[in-house]
């Protein structure tokens, strides 16, 4: 098989890229590197998140590294497209918070010949996939899976352990309420 295509970044066209992993696996942090590359290429950049998480800032992506960039907090993916403008890359983390909208919002964005980057968790706490970042692997072209580091063993972690009582879905929290977990340690809840 010829891989040399797979290294082709598309031109004239719009593409999806998604970043999904588990919590402190570096989803965002990968986010703000791309967004801030294309900003020094001085392409106009919109980043977006979604109003409920407000764990660090209100108005600004931020990583767990602290690392952080300006963006629009939305409460509906459909406000996107109200506030994009003529970005030509366009951010959104926490995908998982948004609700299935999101995928043709990405889509719609990436035939209007956008570059579109969206990061969030693959997986919630009991380890199902999580709404709409399957789906939206379906549909882009470059995909990114980021893994942490286990804290009950060391071994790479791809699940969110939640050490919280509450079976809601969405819990927004960070360290306060969830660990990085590999397969083995979130199955067997290991404290």
């Amino acid at each position: 098989m010829d891989t040399s295509a797979l290294h082709v970044v598309p031109r004239s066209v719009g593409w999806i890229e998604v970043i999904c992993g588990c919590m402190f696996s570096g989803k965002t942090e990968e986010l703000i590197r791309r967004l801030r590359r294309a900003q020094i290429a001085k392409q106009t950049v919109a980043v977006f998140k979604p109003v409920i998480d407000n764990r660090y800032d209100r108005e600004r992506i931020v990583s767990h590294s602290e690392q952080s960039l300006i963006s629009t907090p939305v409460t509906d993916a459909s406000e996107i497209l109200k506030l994009v403008g003529d970005a030509q890359v366009v951010g959104v983390d926490e995908a998982q918070f948004f609700d299935m909208n999101l995928v043709d919002v990405c889509e719609q964005l990436a035939h209007e010949g956008r570059r579109v980057i969206v990061a969030g968790l693959d997986q919630d706490f009991q380890g199902k996939p999580f709404d709409p970042i399957p789906q939206l692997l379906a549909v882009a072209e470059y995909i990114t899976k980021t893994l942490a580091i286990c804290v009950v063993c060391g071994n790479p972690a791809d699940r969110t352990y939640r050490t919280g009582d509450s079976q809601e879905r969405v819990v927004v929290g960070a360290k306060d309420l969830y660990e990085a977990r590999c397969r083995r340690c979130h199955r067997h809840n290991p404290h």
